[in-house]
């Protein structure tokens, strides 16, 4: 396993990110059958590929949303009250109604190793990212959309998912045009 080189995954997802939206928009549109089990084959293969660890952008670009349950137990982690942990590090997102971190990176990203210093009881947003199997495939496209051009494993799911799908469907046409 590599480790992810920032400067060379941002200017690919740059490039890219376009076609792959556009990608997952029009699979979002018609899905096919075995998208979820394409999913989980490319989630394997993924990991394979990348280290987060050598990486963390999420940590470094992106905010979770903390639960009122994600609030106590952090809290009480770090041995201040919930209202005292929302005060120093967390602000009210209006928009969306979700609790967020202040500022980024993430004040529990430990910039030297790329380590969570809170891991043992971080945010249920962050122990699940990227979300490749969170939900159903089809129900989560709107995240993958958007964790794109911040997440490394999944601008590499999509890509995979991209390649191979269009190989099928290049079998599905030499196949139809052979009947």
């Amino acid at each position: 396993m590599q480790p992810v080189n920032l400067r060379t995954f941002r200017r690919k997802a740059r490039i890219y990110k376009r076609t792959l939206r556009r990608f997952l928009s029009k699979v979002e549109k018609d899905p096919p059958n075995d998208l979820d089990k394409l999913s989980q084959k490319l989630n394997s293969e993924v990991w394979k590929q990348v280290d987060c660890m050598s990486c963390a952008n999420c940590c470094k670009t992106m905010s979770p949303t903390y639960t009122p349950e994600d609030v106590r137990r952090v809290s009480a982690y770090l041995n201040i009250t919930p209202k005292r942990f929302k005060e120093k590090w967390l602000t009210f997102d209006k928009k969306d109604g979700d609790w967020i971190n202040k500022s980024t990176p993430c004040q529990f990203l430990d910039l030297d190793t790329n380590m969570c210093t809170i891991y043992e009881v971080r945010p249920k947003d962050c122990a699940g990212f990227p979300h490749f199997t969170k939900r159903k495939m089809i129900d989560y496209m709107h995240v993958h959309k958007q964790n794109l051009e911040f997440c490394p494993a999944t601008f590499k799911m999509v890509q995979g998912m991209m390649e191979q799908l269009s190989i099928k469907q290049v079998f599905a046409q030499i196949a139809s045009e052979d009947h």
